[in-house]
């Protein structure tokens, strides 16, 4: 590596490649094609990074004002989630932080004001999502003509969302020229043709055996049967396990996020939802705080899964089973990073036993029949150092306000009147807004009196009672 780039890693304690990058590395320097394999957490960023920095041109700011194409990135990096764009983007910052890159992040679900001014202004390296790509690329506000290198950073995640055709229609959009690597976590067959159709004569890298397992051996892993209305006690209660610091949750639904997030800050717990149903600023603010510790639990959706590079993850709970093995893999990859210890605990629960016996056999796992658990459960405390007596809660619930009551329309109020003997007497207000009328057992002077007084207006005026006669016949 290029002396500028060592001093950028080593400043941030980075010193000793991880084996992805030791075997990635020095192949992808001499811009050959490359697909390269490993487990979540072991450095594949970097293996890419490291290469893509020292392939290109990094001019000076004079220099860079005169060239021809300063408006046409050197690299692209396409990622699938916008959360793994902007962690791809921040690695690259800080590997180039002396040579001074610039690197622009694109993605979906923010203004393009900022982003079309950064590529008028110019840049070297372009990260984002194909989606905000290829619609940069139809404005034609960004031109593909001048890469060099090209990499698919977990592309069976990009096909499994559905971007096969984007990216495609973005390479195609590249020069034949171009270097291209490709690096994921699994390897399926869509991939593989993937490679096959683009790629030119690559060279496969894995950094394990072939019968390695595709979990990070550091992280201990434990699997639940527990029912889907203990599981917040139960959670409440796995935070406040010994050693736990920051926890990621996963969950299957955006609704299911929201609603666990909601229960545990009532519980007393620090925690924030990240899902697709909040705006991307309310996503980053959420990640930001738990980069900076000032959240400890993340509930997230999967869309969070491949995005999210945090230190200091200690613990990683499925909420609900995951879909296949490969979702597992990716979630329980945040935690027992760059070879960090890890836990990572699964909540099955009864309709998802078949699921769970299929990713278990899948990743050749050991745990065929999980054990059934409650939040009372003996070996929940004790597999998962769990004080003795500890409850799923830190804090009592916040008083609810309650709904304001509706009021109801009431008859007129009865005012106290004194009579001329001393005596008081209550009578109704009329609703037409005159004065009272009398009740029954009032004196003669004093009704005579209100009724002269209530004489004055004509609806006051007093009905007569008419006289019926009997309709039977006439006595004779």
């Amino acid at each position: 590596m290029i002396p500028e780039i060592v001093e950028a890693l080593a400043a941030v304690g980075i010193e000793h490649p991880f084996p992805i990058q030791s075997l990635a590395i020095p192949i992808a320097i001499n811009g050959t094609d490359m697909i390269g394999q490993a487990r979540t957490g072991t450095g594949k960023t970097l293996a890419f990074g490291v290469s893509l920095l020292q392939r290109i041109t990094v001019p000076s700011d004079e220099a860079y004002k005169t060239m021809e194409h300063r408006g046409q990135p050197q690299a692209l990096v396409m990622c699938p989630t916008r959360e793994l764009a902007l962690q791809v983007a921040e690695d690259l910052e800080v590997a180039s932080s002396v040579r001074k890159a610039r690197v622009l992040t694109v993605y979906g679900g923010v203004g393009y004001d900022t982003q079309l001014d950064r590529l008028t202004t110019g840049v070297d390296v372009v990260v984002g999502t194909p989606g905000r790509l290829l619609d940069l690329v139809t404005r034609r506000s960004l031109n593909l003509g001048n890469v060099k290198v090209l990499v698919l950073d977990e592309a069976d995640e990009m096909l499994d969302m559905g971007f096969l055709p984007d990216v495609e229609r973005l390479i195609s959009k590249t020069p034949p020229t171009r270097q291209t690597m490709l690096f994921s976590a699994t390897m399926p067959s869509a991939i593989v043709s993937l490679a096959r159709m683009h790629l030119n004569q690559p060279v496969n890298v894995r950094a394990e055996t072939i019968d390695a397992s595709m979990t990070v051996p550091d992280t201990e892993q434990h699997v639940f049967q527990a029912h889907d209305l203990d599981k917040p006690e139960i959670v409440g209660r796995i935070l406040q396990a010994e050693g736990c610091t920051k926890t990621m949750i996963f969950t299957r639904t955006k609704r299911s996020a929201q609603r666990l997030a909601d229960e545990l800050v009532d519980r007393g717990f620090n925690a924030a939802p990240i899902h697709g149903d909040l705006n991307q600023a309310a996503r980053e603010k959420a990640l930001k705080r738990f980069h900076a510790g000032k959240v400890d639990v993340l509930v997230a959706t999967d869309v969070a899964a491949r995005g999210i590079d945090v230190t200091g993850v200690s613990h990683v709970i499925n909420y609900e089973c995951p879909d296949d093995d490969k979702t597992y893999v990716h979630r329980i990859g945040r935690t027992g990073r760059a070879g960090a210890k890890g836990v990572a605990i699964t909540l099955v629960d009864w309709a998802d036993l078949t699921r769970w016996k299929v990713i278990n056999r899948t990743l050749n796992l050991d745990f065929p029949e999980p054990a059934e658990t409650y939040s009372t459960s003996h070996h929940l405390f004790t597999e998962l150092g769990i004080a003795p007596g500890t409850r799923g809660r830190i804090a009592d619930p916040k008083p609810r306000e309650e709904a304001p009551r509706p009021q109801r329309e009431r008859g007129p109020r009865a005012e106290r009147v004194e009579t001329e003997d001393g005596r008081v007497r209550r009578q109704r207000r009329r609703r037409s807004g005159g004065r009272a009328a009398p009740e029954a057992g009032a004196s003669t002077e004093t009704s005579s009196s209100a009724s002269a007084e209530g004489a004055e207006t004509a609806s006051d005026k007093p009905r007569r009672r008419r006289r019926r006669r009997p309709s039977g016949p006439k006595a004779e």
